[in-house]
């Protein structure tokens, strides 16, 4: 008998939030004595001399109230993905159980009966792996879709936000690289990311509401 076995492809988009702390392991020296430990530097503010400015990335995705809904629906989706999964593997495991057991106890009155039998499963066992596919394939199309929407959506923002504010750049910070703290707009871009986001959400269910309005028709 084949093992009846599938794999299931989680598609959680990586819109959650990495947030890394460095640490060194302590090295013993040759002498026996301990390393220094790494103590963190905190920049100093001073008065920017430049027009450009920039944000944290981890601090939006932590915030930002699109990413929340969005780790909720996939953790609603992979779920739904599991569930279908031990569900289908469950009857499938059934099926090949009878058949193992009439096998053993001489249930079978012919071939042509067993072939029956084996056919069934192999046609269930397809179906299985056809439908978690297509599940998979959703999962992850709707994945690239929220990360197309979350990147607009922050380009959008940073357009409409730079209108007044002119600045020449406004630049992502990632770990290694060293801004004057005093140039941090994050917390403007979550308050405005939050503001956008809230005033569009009712004409999101809106449409929402209509399409599925159009599916039941």
């Amino acid at each position: 008998m084949k093992k009846l076995a599938f794999a299931l492809g989680t598609a959680a988009f990586a819109l959650t939030l990495a947030s890394c702390s460095g640490s060194e392991e302590k090295k013993e020296q040759a002498s026996g004595q301990d390393a220094p430990k790494t103590v963190k530097a905190e920049g100093e503010k001073f008065d920017p001399t430049t027009n450009i400015r920039y944000y944290n990335m981890d601090s939006v995705m932590a915030n930002y109230d699109l990413v929340k809904t969005y780790n909720e629906t996939n953790l609603r989706a992979t779920r739904e993905l599991e569930n279908a999964m031990q569900s289908r593997q469950s009857e499938l495991q059934r099926l090949a159980s009878n058949i193992q057991q009439k096998v053993q106890s001489n249930g079978y009155l012919s071939e042509a009966s067993y072939n029956a039998d084996m056919q069934d499963l192999n046609r269930k066992q397809q179906q299985a792996e056809t439908y978690l596919g297509n599940l998979q394939a959703r999962a992850q199309q709707e994945a690239l879709r929220q990360q197309q929407e979350f990147l607009d959506s922050i380009n959008n923002f940073l357009v409409h936000y730079n209108r007044d504010k002119h600045y020449d750049a406004i630049l992502l910070y990632s770990p290694g690289q060293y801004f004057n703290p005093a140039l941090d707009i994050t917390a403007d871009v979550i308050a405005g990311l939050n503001a956008r986001y809230k005033k569009a959400a009712p004409a999101k269910e809106d449409k929402k509401a209509e399409e599925k309005k159009e599916e039941t028709k």
